[in-house]
């Protein structure tokens, strides 16, 4: 009676409950278990609500089948759940699927509970209530027991009395909920590690004993956004009551190759166009501006739409912790100093270079302690966790006081017996910064200054990435470099040479591009080019 896991689907699991698939179509209902009545309640009650198909009784795939049985069929019950797949794999049919079965069905969740689907956009919160509207009225069943209100998307199931409403950001109405069951549809779409719509939504399940967050998706951008943190956390930590499946394509295969499609598109084939994606892939062997899209979008990668400076993988390699002991025991110490307006980061970032090569990087950033909050729904940035943390330096006041912020870097430095040579720094605001490191005591033999055009920064530039291509960078995953890290935009002049561009970048890199200058202070120098000893 068992079936295999096709291997597609097993690969995909990285936590939560294993399902056996077994051939419960031909069970006695009583025979079932939960996640398997769940599956025969979408098989005989929802219909197909658009389509070519539409009308027809929906007929689950392996990997739906396989995550609704993680879900409901595990020794303890899922508090979160996050299904990642490519575009097109219905994943809006899967979601009102789901959510018509906790609001049928018995004993999935209480009586006179709320459930709600939850998207970025109105539009797409509209196209969760219109599938689930259309399979109602699509089924005798389902209608027999609905009231559906058009004007405010919401429907209520008559016979257990629990209320669904689809919910947007967009409407900022995510105050004064408390569903038991939450769908978050397309929240790949986060920018940045929080959002304060998703915040406020999931600590809203706190007043139900056994909550459910479930997130259908493709995959964010980046790695510092909120479901690529997700997936990670899931992925390394995995956990009973927490179900991840991720449908991604190898890295190593061409965007050509049909074995990336199936395995981040497991529906192709079948109400996914094997033809639609050899169209796109093909588009993206000849446009490279298209792959990034088709990597993301069809093959369910981590590749930012828009040009990132530096590869993931490549900046994960080098997250060793720095060595502290190398920073006092003579040796050059460099410090990149990188200052912002008044209310926003400023970075020092100390940089010394090992008898191997390797650069080690200590990273300061400071913030003002006033206004904190407002610049982290800003930024979505978790801020106050990192002060917490003490990764994070909050400076008194509202502004940025900067013989304060010297002064703690002279004492910080001091107690771990460091001494700085070189401050390689950005021009902006640096006169008064000379006097504030002046009137604190902090002090260093050569101050040299490092324009941010292209002339300056593109050998800096050009230095730091081969040190990351040779993993001779340590800069101990410090999560502001990270941030930085996964979000910096690099651009290019005509002649090729390039800068980070904080306008382009969708968070803050300051700690990055104080990292970057102070890396540069041990550039080698080409020698020079002597015409006199050609021309003898």
């Amino acid at each position: 009676m068992s079936r295999a896991l096709p291997p597609i689907v097993r690969a995909a699991i990285k936590s939560g409950h294993v399902p056996r698939f077994r051939n419960w179509r031909a069970l006695d209902t009583r025979k079932l278990s939960l996640g398997e009545r769940v599956c025969r309640f979408i098989e005989t009650y929802v219909p197909v609500p658009e389509g070519p198909l539409v009308g027809k009784p929906m007929r689950l795939l392996p990997f739906q089948e396989a995550f609704v049985l993680a879900l409901f069929d595990g020794d303890e019950r899922a508090r979160k759940a996050i299904l990642s797949v490519g575009r097109k794999s219905g994943k809006t049919a899967l979601v009102s699927a789901l959510l018509l079965s906790f609001m049928f069905m018995d004993a999935l969740c209480s009586r006179n509970s709320r459930v709600n689907s939850a998207a970025l956009s109105r539009e797409q919160a509209a196209l969760v209530y219109n599938f689930m509207s259309k399979s109602i009225m699509l089924s005798e069943r389902l209608a027999t027991f609905s009231k559906i209100t058009a004007s405010g998307k919401r429907i209520i199931a008559l016979n257990t009395g629990i209320e669904y409403h689809a919910l947007a950001a967009e409407a900022g109405k995510a105050m004064g909920l408390s569903p038991a069951v939450v769908v978050g549809d397309e929240w790949g779409q986060i920018v940045g590690p929080t959002h304060p719509f998703i915040d406020a939504i999931l600590t809203s399940q706190g007043a139900h004993d056994a909550p459910l967050a479930i997130v259908i998706s493709t995959q964010a951008p980046s790695d510092a956004d909120w479901l690529s943190l997700q997936i990670d956390d899931a992925t390394r930590n995995p956990a009973s009551d927490v179900v991840c499946h991720l449908y991604t394509a190898d890295p190593q295969l061409e965007v050509i190759d049909e074995r990336g499609w199936e395995q981040a598109c497991p529906a192709v084939g079948e109400f996914r166009s094997r033809k639609d994606i050899a169209l796109l892939a093909q588009q993206a062997t000849r446009l490279p501006v298209a792959e990034a899209s088709f990597r993301n979008l069809i093959l369910n990668q981590r590749v930012a739409l828009e040009s990132l400076w530096l590869a993931p993988g490549v900046w994960k390699l080098n997250s060793d912790t720095p060595e502290p002991a190398i920073f006092r025991d003579g040796r050059t110490v460099a410090a990149g100093l990188d200052l912002s307006q008044r209310n926003d980061l400023t970075a020092c970032v100390l940089a010394a270079k090992d008898d191997a090569g390797v650069v080690h990087l200590l990273p300061f950033v400071f913030t003002p302690t006033q206004g904190l909050h407002e610049r982290e729904l800003r930024d979505r940035a978790p801020y106050s966790a990192w002060v917490k943390a003490q990764q994070l330096i909050t400076i008194p006041g509202a502004t940025l006081d900067y013989d304060w912020l010297f002064a703690w870097l002279r004492q910080r430095l001091d107690d771990m017996h460091v001494r700085v040579d070189v401050v390689a720094f950005d021009r902006w605001r640096i006169v008064e910064a000379k006097a504030s490191a002046e009137r604190s005591g902090f002090v260093a033999n050569v101050w040299s200054e490092v324009g941010q055009g292209y002339q300056s920064m593109s050998p800096r530039v050009e230095h730091f990435e081969s040190l990351l291509l040779q993993s001779r960078i340590r800069h101990g995953a410090h999560p502001l470099l990270n941030m930085a890290a996964s979000n910096a935009i690099a651009v290019k002049d005509p002649a090729g040479n390039r800068k980070l561009d904080k306008a382009r970048s969708t968070q803050r890199i300051d700690p990055l591009v104080a990292a970057v200058m102070a890396a540069g202070v041990f550039m080698t120098s080409a020698p020079a080019f002597d015409v006199g000893a050609i021309i003898a």
